[in-house]
């Protein structure tokens, strides 16, 4: 007989969701998705030409042995999810992925070839340690 895939799953789909958001085309849209990414866990990626915002968290009802504490009373996006469409062996590769704020102020600078009006856009460089600042 055939193994269950659940058995040697590590619930990847269970420590994250995704929202698609619309892509960003202003200086300020560019500027919210900074404010996304200065959030602990939280990323922007591209995927087929749908952004999406991407928060690193585990489900509450997640146990240790990687099962569904909630398995009978589970959300209906959890019905939805079947082992056809299970990320378990995906190595998923995005059209684009940020992480950081300076990223995406990179991206900004690259795609329209300009700096934007804000001058709070780039986080502020962080000082220079001691011992490099003296000499």
């Amino acid at each position: 007989m055939g193994a269950c895939l659940c058995d040697y799953c590590t619930a990847k789909c269970c420590r994250y969701f995704a929202l698609p958001i619309d892509k960003p085309t202003t200086a300020q849209e560019f500027d919210f998705m900074r404010w996304f990414l200065l959030h602990d866990r939280a990323s922007v990626f591209v995927d087929e030409k749908i952004w999406y915002i991407l928060v690193h968290t585990t489900c509450k009802h997640l146990q240790s042995d990687n099962r569904c504490g909630i398995y009978e009373t589970r959300p209906q996006i959890c019905r939805e999810y079947s082992t056809d469409n299970c990320e378990y062996e995906d190595s998923n590769v995005y059209d684009r992925y940020f992480e950081t704020s300076e990223q995406v102020q990179e991206y900004y600078e690259a795609l329209y070839n300009s700096v934007p009006d804000s001058e709070n856009f780039r986080s502020a460089r962080p000082p220079m340690f001691p011992i490099l600042a003296s000499s």
